[in-house]
């Protein structure tokens, strides 16, 4: 599935709103998802200037004297990689204190700011943040998916949908990077996302700790591919390793700060006890983790369980992207508990809404699979919208009232 064309990205509008009335907006996500090439299209066509403190000497410069050049720059800027700069945040505080002008600043980084408390802190109430993602499948198609209205709406329509079949296993292991996905065999885009791992480590983590093994952390992150989708379990991740459990715990964090890994954390609800509070890991593209994994398209869709993790990863992914261009916020959660009845995402809209979903790679659904959705259902009372079992088949219809077994397929062509 290669592309050979510039996508859009359902973000823009977004990012434009954001840059006319906020004096400070962030990009971030992960390195070569598109950050850069949205911010130069956006930016590029609205006069602003652009430095990438990937460039040696715009960051020694920058490093030497951060309020000398902060005050020295063009109106309207496009600081690429900021976050190998962080004393640049407090310069840019001071800045947009004397002269609150928006969209002055438009920076882009790869690694969360949310997880370095004093870099959010010092933009907070000025710094509007985005988060960019590799692509979704829907931006791959060509247009918006109304997958995320429909389940907050609970009006899911009986139709038919083409089985994905093979492409399933396609799509999971192709992942959502332009770089990668322009690679004409699937073997070449094993290799990118391979040497992408290996350049994140060596430059990224390098910039944010000093670790003195450096090389353990993609072992490590292939051990979480291997445990994507389940509840994250440090003392089973530090088990091959001469390491304390408080060390790779770390590790981890490290890795979620540059968008490697992701921790789903637990649904929770007064109206049940016995709740499983652990969080779910998930890697942060199914590409990563099939590269890691060394699976291709077969010898995935031969696994049946390992199709069923990534399959949860995939879908999971594919939805967040989906949410990260909604007007309204949607958070998400897993939810467990001790007496075996689970949801893999729990999506939540605002106060008033919360929907389920669950992910199965197999051609049929039985009613048995909504066990897990009927009990959300009861604990979310009326804030309950839909629950959705997502399946690799042909029909969407009805299980009961607001439940729905619905085809993958669906996710990115559903209008």
């Amino acid at each position: 599935m290669p592309l050979h064309t510039f996508r859009p990205r359902f973000a823009e509008p977004r990012l434009v709103e954001a840059l006319v009335d906020s004096p400070v907006v962030l990009i971030h996500g992960p390195r070569q998802c598109g950050k850069t090439t949205l911010a130069r299209m956006v930016g590029d066509t609205r006069g602003y200037a652009y430095f990438s403190f990937d460039d040696d000497v715009a960051r020694a410069a920058a490093e030497r004297d951060p309020l000398g050049f902060v005050a020295d720059l063009p109106s309207k800027v496009i600081l690429d990689e900021v976050q190998r700069v962080p004393e640049l945040f407090t310069a840019i505080k001071i800045r947009v204190d004397r002269e609150r002008t928006p969209g002055r600043f438009l920076l882009t980084g790869s690694a969360n700011v949310l997880l370095v408390p004093k870099l959010a802190d010092s933009l907070a109430g000025r710094m509007a943040i985005l988060r960019l993602f590799p692509l979704a499948q829907s931006e791959l198609d060509g247009h918006a998916s109304g997958f995320l209205t429909t389940l907050f709406t609970g009006r899911f329509k009986t139709r038919r949908f083409e089985r994905l079949g093979v492409e399933l296993a396609e799509r999971i292991t192709a992942g959502g990077y332009p770089a990668a996905l322009v690679r004409a065999t699937a073997r070449r885009r094993t290799a990118w996302y391979r040497d992408y791992v290996e350049t994140m480590v060596q430059r990224d983590v390098r910039d944010l700790a000093r670790i003195a093994s450096l090389d353990i952390l993609p072992r490590l992150l292939a051990l979480a591919a291997s445990q994507s989708a389940r509840l994250l379990n440090i003392t089973d991740l530090a088990g091959p390793f001469q390491l304390s459990r408080p060390t790779i715990r770390d590790y981890v964090t490290l890795l979620e700060r540059v968008f490697l890994l992701e921790e789903l954390q637990p649904w929770h609800s007064n109206r049940l006890s016995r709740m499983v509070k652990t969080p779910k890991l998930h890697l942060s593209d199914t590409g990563v983790a099939a590269a890691l994994l060394g699976m291709d398209a077969d010898t995935l869709a031969a696994d049946r369980d390992v199709l069923g993790q990534l399959l949860e990863t995939f879908i999971y992914q594919e939805l967040r992207r989906q949410a990260s261009w909604q007007e309204d916020d949607v958070r998400f959660h897993h939810f467990r508990d001790k007496d075996g009845y689970e949801v893999d995402m729990v999506l939540e809209r605002g106060a008033r809404h919360v929907a389920g979903i669950e992910v199965k790679a197999a051609a049929t659904v039985t009613v048995a699979d909504f066990r897990g959705l009927r009990k959300l259902a009861a604990a979310a009372g009326t804030r309950f919208t839909a629950g959705v079992v997502l399946y690799d088949g042909e029909a969407s219809v009805s299980f009961g009232e607001g439940l729905y077994a619905i085809p993958v397929r669906a996710l990115w062509e559903m209008q």
